[in-house]
């Protein structure tokens, strides 16, 4: 308590009018509980303070100039537009230096200035492009707005590839060596970007890194993550068209998207290379000022999905910048529903009952897979199930083996979709069948897995990342369901390499050709791999957190400490660490390097520990 105290009186003192102002908006928008849950999301202390952290993570100056004397193969030329207007002096001059500390020397700066009846800006401009030749700035006959003026710099630019720099932000100094470095190695990647972080005002503090994950298309639907810094090759500006006065205040979003679908690779840089300075006019720092923006993104989105030919419903979040797509249901395919149960016949009761209560999509088969019960109660209740419509009880007689009774259970189905399902589970969403098929329909998924609660109403399951506790781990275990975690991600729809089959949909063609669930894993992990083989036969899988169900799998479940559970405990381990030993040395894709493998809740990893 006293600490809390103390972190109270730390935020108290920071309050100022403007803080106190935004402080109401958000109120009024959320209203006084989510607003009371955001609040201490917001301000919670770090568990490793991200200031310290970076000050150990910038380049030392010994390897900035390490980097400067490297032979590149092709020092390929890289075009920053910044599109000016009414920019302060020294942030300006700020902004302009940050290239100039540029390791990497290719490249030209092209400012399009939006207001050239301001005197200093002009005197500005001119001081620096007699002193660096690779500094270019126009002055435009008036204001454009942002899309206009940003086309202007764009139509002055020489390079190979353009990367777009807000007036007012920073570029680390290794930020276009780091570029280049991607472009070099992969002749494909035609957009590359990285991770950033905020900035105060004053360049006294850095906050708020911005972590991201390799090329994600769920969660660039669901907010534009990709952000800053981004590069694109000038071939692929030129195919798509620059910016789109249309979606002002999301114009970034949209030139996003469509530079995306065009390219052959999108690359990402996991590292801090753009600083998003946040000042009293900055969106930055002010989200919920700029409402005409978020629905610029909608329409970003709703655009995206039309050039792609998919169907979509796009709407707000009450975060707002964050989307919510609902992909309805293309075609009323049958779902088999497969339940493996030994014994539990108030748990698979509850189960079912929720099912036939809750769920309204009609065509689904439930199949039940009796796996050495013993009670005459459960055997009871079979014969009361086998008297409904579109439920079998089919039997197996060998010993547990999770993947083995699964494999098993899907030669009964006759279902193009598999939905595993425990038989510790209660369905709460009623649309949650429509909207995993939904999503499941779409050619590029092979499956969707569902956000689950414990009985308290904490999260037991928004997720997998692959080497979380050595192996793969849950995210978000034991946070409370209100809340919404690290950039709202326990909230949003992401593609991440693998869910729980505690309630899983699959396509069937993407299940056959993974080879089903790998009989060798007879307990643990047995659906993280599954996952894995379904993401080689490059499907996505889909982590939709609107699909919600109580999970109730015991917190406090007894350890495997048997002699025998340790031993085939350890089998298992090594079994994903030699089939997946790639994927465990270099990292989820769908999380990052400068994240936590001892953590569930996206906190930064010891730098120590940084590869």
């Amino acid at each position: 308590m006293a600490k809390s105290k103390i972190e109270w009186g730390r935020l108290l003192k920071k309050l100022s009018p403007y803080t106190i102002q935004k402080g109401l908006r958000y109120l009024k928008h959320y209203g006084p509980k989510e607003f009371w849950v955001r609040l201490n999301e917001r301000f919670e202390p770090e568990e490793i303070p991200y200031e310290g952290w970076y000050q150990q993570y910038v380049p030392t100056q010994q390897e900035l100039e390490r980097q400067k004397k490297r032979k590149w193969k092709k020092q390929v030329k890289i075009s920053v537009v910044v599109p000016a207007y009414q920019t302060p002096e020294l942030f300006l001059r700020q902004m302009i230096d940050s290239l100039r500390n540029q390791t990497y020397e290719n490249w030209e700066l092209c400012i399009a200035n939006g207001s050239p009846e301001d005197e200093a800006m002009a005197a500005v401009l001119l001081e620096y492009s007699q002193k660096d030749s690779r500094i270019r700035w126009k002055n435009l006959e008036e204001n454009l707005g942002i899309a206009e003026n940003t086309n202007a710099a764009f139509a002055m630019a020489s390079g190979e590839f353009i990367g777009l720099l807000d007036h007012d932000d920073l570029l680390a100094p290794n930020a276009l060596y780091e570029i280049v470095n991607i472009i070099e190695k992969n002749e494909n990647a035609d957009a590359v970007y990285t991770d950033e972080d905020k900035v105060t005002t004053e360049l006294d503090e850095h906050f708020q890194p911005h972590l991201k994950p390799d090329f994600n298309l769920d969660l660039l639907r669901s907010n534009n993550y990709i952000c800053h810094f981004f590069v694109v090759r000038r071939a692929i500006v030129e195919q798509v068209g620059g910016f789109l006065r249309e979606f002002d205040g999301a114009q970034d979003y949209d030139f996003i998207f469509r530079c995306t679908e065009a390219a052959r690779e999108v690359c990402h840089v996991p590292e801090i290379l753009y600083h998003w300075r946040t000042h009293k006019a900055s969106t930055a720092d002010n989200p919920a000022s700029k409402m005409y923006a978020f629905d610029a993104g909608k329409r970003a989105i709703e655009a995206h999905l039309k050039r792609c030919h998919v169907r979509g419903i796009v709407s707000h979040t009450k975060d707002l910048g964050f989307y919510q797509v609902e992909y309805p249901v293309q075609k009323q395919e049958l779902v088999s529903i497969l339940i493996p149960n030994k014994d539990e016949k108030e748990s698979l009761k509850t189960c079912l009952e929720s099912i036939w209560k809750k769920t309204t999509y009609s065509n689904y088969e439930i199949i039940i897979i009796e796996n050495n019960s013993t009670t005459d109660e459960i055997f009871a209740y079979y014969e009361e199930l086998k008297k409904k419509k579109n439920i079998r009880v089919i039997t197996w007689e060998k010993e547990f083996n999770y993947s083995a009774i699964n494999n098993f259970g899907v030669q009964y189905a006759k279902g193009d979709y598999y939905l595993f399902l425990n038989n510790d589970v209660e369905i709460i969403s009623e649309d949650w069948l429509e909207r995993m098929l939904g999503n499941c329909q779409r050619k590029e998924v092979g499956a969707v897995g569902a956000k689950l609660y414990y009985p308290d109403n904490t999260i037991q399951h928004a997720g997998c990342v692959i080497g979380i506790g050595g192996i793969a781990g849950h995210m978000f275990v034991g946070m409370d369901r209100s809340r919404t975690g690290y950039l709202h991600k326990a909230s949003i729809q992401q593609d991440l390499s693998a869910v729980t089959a505690a309630c899983m949909m699959m396509k069937k063609e993407a299940f056959e050709k993974a080879g089903g669930f790998t009989e060798e894993l007879a307990v643990a992990f047995n659906d993280v791999d599954l996952c894995l083989k379904v993401r080689r036969e490059n499907y996505l899988i889909v982590y939709d957190p609107h699909v919600e169900l109580y999970h109730y799998e015991s917190k406090s479940r007894g350890a495997e400490d048997s002699e025998e559970k340790i031993r085939r405990f350890q089998r298992e381990i090594e079994y994903m660490r030699s089939h997946w030993i790639d994927i465990l040395k270099n990292g989820d894709p769908c999380y990052n390097k400068n994240l936590s493998l001892s953590k569930w809740n996206y906190s930064l990893r010891p730098f120590e520990q940084r590869k």
